[in-house]
């Protein structure tokens, strides 16, 4: 705890268990705030949405065994989506276990850290009692380093009990930043090109390089396509941010016709690419901190290593002519992509924007993987970084009300979760956390009475519904009984549009309830328009 303190921590996520029962008393005597969940999924979700919101370390501290294997599809998606995360799993005690040999002590794995090593940046098992300290400052670096991501802790259960001397806690090291070579040739490219494009990525964001792309894009005349992880990198009325998602056919020719493209701080995934049948530009730069990263789906034509922010910086190259054409041109795609929608799904637009209209200006949107989830995911108007949490990294369901309890805790706004029916249940028992720490959350529930995606995708092929429909319970009672206000209205109309402009000024965490069904939108699957 100690060390965690040093390292600026100020809140933790957990479940007690007979094995980490220490770490609760230590945390007593700190003023480290402890939020107490009652599923470790929810731990390490919630670390999530903390450190989504924050930039910060999310923390969580689980007990061993099968306490810290509920937390792997959490961390999972931290993973996939850079979120910096440390899970602190107590483990077995080291007298009791014989290497190679599973003896049957109470929640005992045969190799705890393996089991974290395919969705971790990397783990740390604490050898001996007086390198506890060390090896959390190590583990800590290693989530918060560039690219950012989960790292898993073991800890030794007799160790926690033992008396250990204070120790100073490590200078972090910092590694100057040194010389970039191709900047220049890069700056030529961009010069000459006749249809940049600048593609920001998650990358982008986590380094503060939202100024410099804006400042850069508008030199450039270039617009800026942001994926899911970077949205809210630019300022809404920025002139040269393109309409999200580059699913819809108005956003990807964009892609289509540039002819060279500035990838900052992406690895151009699966989901954003339509599995890659977005052809490559012609020329393409990268920046990135991993040149491995950059090059694993689209080879560059030039990769610039290093901190996005910093290269973006450098990069800035002279004025260049015809701003107002590509903004006139973008601000047109926006209208036909906000008909699209409106034409498409009348209920989605009814959704857009009442969001629009009602969110305080600091509040924390966190998506569920659900219908209207995407909808959100893909269209919402994100007003600043950090402001919409969306778990499509590793595409995890039940993602969305556990890490908005970390958002709502982190105290940077308001966290609104929208999630479907069938997510809301994997977590719904944390309704007792959400009453008891009284965080700011409005939770909304779209209830379409089953898996409403996977419906989709079955009336798609012409088969019969198997094992997405079924008969909700009552979400209204059940967030009632365990002392939290909720409402059920039918529909994204006017009461929809009422009750979640109240939800929202509230002090107090509530649930809305809306029995409704959307068409998913063109950034699922299913319905990109590439062939």
């Amino acid at each position: 705890m100690d060390a965690l303190k040093s390292l600026g921590t100020e809140i933790v996520f957990g479940l007690p268990g007979v094995h980490n029962l220490p770490l609760w008393e230590a945390l007593g005597e700190t003023d480290i705030k402890l939020v107490g969940v009652r599923h470790e999924q929810t731990a390490g979700y919630a670390a999530d949405g903390y450190a989504r919101a924050t930039g910060k370390l999310g923390v969580a501290l689980v007990t061993t065994g099968p306490g810290a294997a509920n937390t792997l599809g959490a961390v999972g998606e931290a993973m996939a989506s850079a979120a910096p995360v440390l899970v602190v799993a107590t483990d077995i005690p080291s007298t009791l276990r014989r290497p190679g040999v599973v003896r049957g002590v109470l929640h005992e794995t045969s190799d705890q850290q393996a089991m974290f090593a395919p969705v971790t940046k990397g783990g740390f098992t604490v050898r001996a009692p007086d390198q506890i300290g060390t090896t959390v400052h190590r583990a800590a670096r290693l989530a918060l380093q560039p690219q950012s991501g989960p790292v898993y802790l073991g800890v030794p259960t007799d160790y926690l009990r033992q008396t250990v001397p204070h120790r100073r806690p490590p200078a972090p090291h910092r590694k100057p930043d040194g010389d970039v070579p191709d900047l220049a040739r890069a700056e030529a490219l961009l010069s000459d090109a006749r249809h940049p494009l600048i593609w920001a990525g998650g990358g982008a964001l986590r380094s503060g390089a939202g100024e410099a792309i804006g400042a850069l894009a508008e030199k450039l005349a270039a617009p800026v396509i942001t994926t899911f992880a970077a949205r809210g990198l630019l300022p809404l009325d920025h002139p040269c941010l393109a309409p999200n998602p580059v699913h819809t056919p108005e956003v990807g020719e964009l892609w289509d016709e540039a002819d060279v493209v500035l990838a900052i701080g992406t690895d151009f995934d699966g989901l954003m690419t339509q599995n890659w049948r977005m052809p490559k530009p012609p020329k393409l730069i990268a920046v990135n901190v991993d040149a491995d990263d950059a090059a694993k789906n689209y080879v560059p034509d030039l990769t610039l290593v290093g901190d996005a922010r910093g290269i973006v910086e450098r990069l800035l190259p002279k004025q260049r002519p015809g701003l107002d054409d590509i903004t006139l041109r973008l601000a047109g795609i926006g209208r036909r992509v906000r008909q699209r929608v409106r034409d498409e799904e009348p209920q989605a637009y009814d959704l857009l924007s009442t969001l629009d209209e009602v969110l305080p200006t600091d509040a924390v949107l966190v998506s569920d993987m659900c219908v209207a989830g995407y909808w959100v995911g893909g269209f919402h108007r994100v007003r600043a970084p950090r402001k919409l949490a969306y778990p499509m990294g590793w595409g995890t369901l039940g993602y969305g009300f556990p890490a908005s309890l970390g958002a709502a805790a982190a105290g940077t706004g308001r966290a609104i979760c929208i999630t479907g029916d069938g997510g809301f249940l994997y977590g719904c028992g944390d309704l007792a956390t959400l009453a008891q720490e009284q965080l700011p959350v409005t939770v909304v529930v779209v209830d379409d009475g089953g898996y409403g995606m996977l419906r989709y995708d079955q009336d798609r092929e012409g088969l019969p519904h198997r094992g997405v429909d079924w008969d909700s319970p009552d979400f209204v009672g059940l967030a009632r009984s365990f002392g939290v206000h909720a409402e059920r209205v039918s529909g994204f109309g006017r009461a929809f549009r009422r009750l979640l402009g109240e939800f929202v000024e509230s002090d107090e965490p509530n649930v809305l309830v809306v029995r409704a069904r959307l068409k998913p939108p063109l950034n699922t699957s299913p319905r990109w328009y590439r062939t």
